[in-house]
């Protein structure tokens, strides 16, 4: 069964970024997003394609790109995640995680969904703060991948 429905939300992923300074240190930050499918086959190895048709258990990255305009100071960027793919990780492993809709935020590891461990199937928002000083260098990319349910 392919998804080609699901990769519009997948492909135009509602993206936020939240300052985290004051808000007369605003930055101003334009983000931009990619979503990749990985296919693997005996000749080529491991390959990223862009993903323009997904099946159940496909996995897909995303590459985000942060521009920063101006304004002083880091910012947030938020993603709710899809629900037709369950989050695996990020390139840099930094990122926090919320399994209730965006109202609390934790290290997948450390969040509990009742009284087990919450899972990554669990996450619907991820986040990641860029500190001042990489925030400072203009722009940036973050990684991450899901599995298509």
């Amino acid at each position: 069964m392919t998804y080609r429905t699901a990769l519009v939300g997948l492909a135009s992923l509602a993206l936020t970024a939240i300052s985290s300074a004051a808000a007369a240190a605003n930055p101003a930050v334009t983000l931009d997003s990619a979503a990749f499918v990985e296919r693997v086959t005996p000749t080529a190895g491991r390959m990223l394609e862009p993903a323009s048709e997904l099946s159940r258990g496909d996995r897909v990255v995303y590459v985000v790109r942060w521009y920063k305009l101006g304004g002083d100071g880091g910012f947030v960027v938020t993603n709710p995640l899809p629900r037709s793919v369950y989050y695996q990780g990020s390139a840099n492993g930094d990122e926090e995680v919320s399994i209730d809709g965006g109202r609390s935020w934790g290290k997948l590891g450390a969040m509990h969904a009742g009284d087990r461990i919450a899972t990554p199937e669990d996450v619907t928002h991820v986040r990641w703060r860029v500190d001042p000083r990489a925030a400072s260098r203009g722009q940036g990319r973050i990684a991450y991948s899901a599995i298509v349910r």
